[in-house]
């Protein structure tokens, strides 16, 4: 069974694996952070948000201090689909923002069927329906 969890981001409950919704590419253990299993870009802060004043005539010119924050870019190993990005401290470790309880996912899909959910970019459009002889 898998399951959303993010736009970029779901999990095979029958192989306790984290996937790429984009590409289906196998990331990491669903008991773990997902983050393990990715890409990392650490993005100067100044790149992404650029001084709005003259940075020779003022200190603080609306554009994140990179000795006070950083970016983490995340991103699939197999396709480049960007999953996630946090601000972050200089420092500080990746954020464990996802921790499921994969037993009681487990329990709460046992009886039900399969989700088709088609991946990212795979999304095919039911056909229009034909509204002949209706004109306004």
């Amino acid at each position: 069974m898998k399951v959303l969890v993010t736009e970029y981001l779901r999990i095979d409950l029958d192989r306790e694996r984290w996937e790429c919704r984009a590409c289906e590419g196998d990331l990491h253990d669903a008991r773990d952070n997902y983050k393990r299993g990715l890409l990392v870009y650490n993005r100067n802060p100044e790149e992404i948000h650029p001084p709005l004043l003259d940075t020779s005539k003022y200190s603080r010119t609306y554009s994140p201090n990179p000795d006070w924050c950083r970016i983490l870019e995340y991103y699939c190993p197999h396709c480049g689909t960007m999953i996630e990005v946090e601000y972050l401290p200089p420092g500080h470790p990746p954020l464990h923002d996802i921790d499921l309880d994969i037993d009681a996912l487990k329990a709460q899909w046992a009886d039900r069927d399969e989700v088709k959910v088609p991946p990212v970019g795979k999304y095919t459009p039911a056909p229009r329906h034909s509204h002949a002889g209706h004109g306004h």
